[in-house]
């Protein structure tokens, strides 16, 4: 689902057909093709419905197909609204589609939005258990979400792509994704067969997208990506890989904020130093490393005003990163080359922890620790026999 299909109608929107379809035919418990026969409830089952109602029991498949419905009906309502816009926009004298008529007739009524926040909050809990998770595979949920990230329009003032759904609701369909993929690998491997990885990786690089979203977005690329060799292996592959990391390590304000930054760091340090990190791996993201590894940089510099509790996670994570590549003989001539830089902050900085007293000395104990073992294993460092070649 590109950018580029802005007509808020047609193949972009085929996913939300399909929502209605599997809603109407499943239940997310099986899959479709092992779904029984419906039949009418008995007087029995509408006993034991009465029952669990009145005991105030829920069943947490059904209610995230209820979830799923009125979240049907919002996107009916966010495609309605980007179709007319696009046809408002567009050429007179030209013949309109039967779907673009049916969407100018009985317009939806408009979500509550702060309903629709709550509901897809409550969705979020639900698929935390790996039981439900799956239960929303089956529901074909993931495909859903994607589809509501990645719709976009052309307003009729502009040329440029916006999203169709606002970006409260975007986020929240970003955490949902993050959620479920989370040390899960069948969910990891339907994103992956649904292209999710291109997709996020598409939107975070637009210029459009805020910052909110694009940390959302990095926050579920993590958690696809992850402790999965498959995901692993096609984020590596993707061209715009390197340049995700780069944009959200960069300390332009306009490009990416402090909880960007964080996500980043630590996405960047588990796929770097997983069992399936390898020096190519390490060279192709070598710039990355670089701003890590850059003494004045806010990731192991001190000298800034704003040195709170999240600062002092980045310089210990900087840190950690740094040390299990040389412990993994990666990046290794990249970091020797600034073997000096290192060694002479790493020996102010000590300097500086060893003297600091009570809450401050608390607060920087770790990063005082990481500061002493990476300065040995810096000394220790053998160079590289010979560079690394890229594939």
């Amino acid at each position: 689902m590109s950018a580029g299909s802005s007509s808020g109608g047609g193949e972009q929107w085929a996913w939300l057909g399909l929502l209605k379809w599997t809603l109407a035919h499943q239940d997310g418990t099986r899959p479709s093709s092992e779904s029984p026969a419906i039949t009418m409830m008995s007087d029995e089952d509408k006993a034991f419905l009465e029952t669990v109602m009145a005991e105030g029991i829920i069943d947490e498949g059904e209610r995230m197909k209820f979830i799923l419905q009125e979240f049907s009906k919002a996107m009916d309502y966010y495609k309605h609204t980007a179709s007319s816009s696009s046809i408002t926009g567009s050429t007179t004298g030209t013949s309109t589609s039967q779907e673009e008529k049916e969407d100018q007739q009985e317009p939806p009524a408009p979500p509550n939005e702060d309903d629709l926040e709550e509901l897809l909050q409550e969705l979020r809990d639900i698929v935390e258990q790996v039981d439900y998770a799956r239960g929303f595979v089956n529901l074909k949920g993931c495909h859903y979400l994607l589809g509501a990230i990645s719709a976009m329009t052309t307003t009729t003032t502009t040329t440029t792509s916006v999203p169709v759904v606002p970006t409260e609701l975007r986020n929240m369909c970003l955490g949902i994704l993050a959620t479920l993929a989370q040390n899960n690998p069948p969910v990891q491997k339907e994103l992956l067969e649904l292209g999710a990885i291109k997709t996020l990786s598409e939107q975070f690089l637009l210029e459009t997208t805020p910052l909110s979203t694009k940390t959302k977005i990095m926050q579920a690329l993590s958690a696809m990506v992850r402790c999965y060799d498959f995901t692993e292996a096609v984020f590596e592959a993707l061209p715009q890989a390197p340049l995700l990391m780069v944009q959200g390590l960069s300390s332009d304000p306009s490009v990416a904020n402090s909880s960007l930054r964080a996500k980043t760091l630590f996405f960047l340090r588990a796929f770097l130093a997983s069992d399936n990190g390898t020096p190519v791996r390490a060279n192709k993201f070598q710039h990355a490393i670089a701003m890590i590894a850059d003494t004045d940089s806010q990731y192991l510099n001190s000298n800034s005003n704003n040195d709170d509790f999240v600062a002092i996670q980045l310089r210990e994570s900087a840190l950690a990163l740094l040390q299990q590549l040389l412990e993994r003989r990666l990046a290794v001539t990249l970091l020797l080359q600034r073997k000096q830089h290192l060694a002479s902050l790493g020996i102010q900085r000590i300097q500086q922890l060893r003297a600091a007293k009570g809450e401050e000395a608390e607060l920087t104990s770790v990063e005082l620790q990481l500061w002493e073992a990476f300065l040995i294993r810096l000394a220790r460092t053998e160079p590289e026999k010979e560079e690394i070649v890229g594939e």
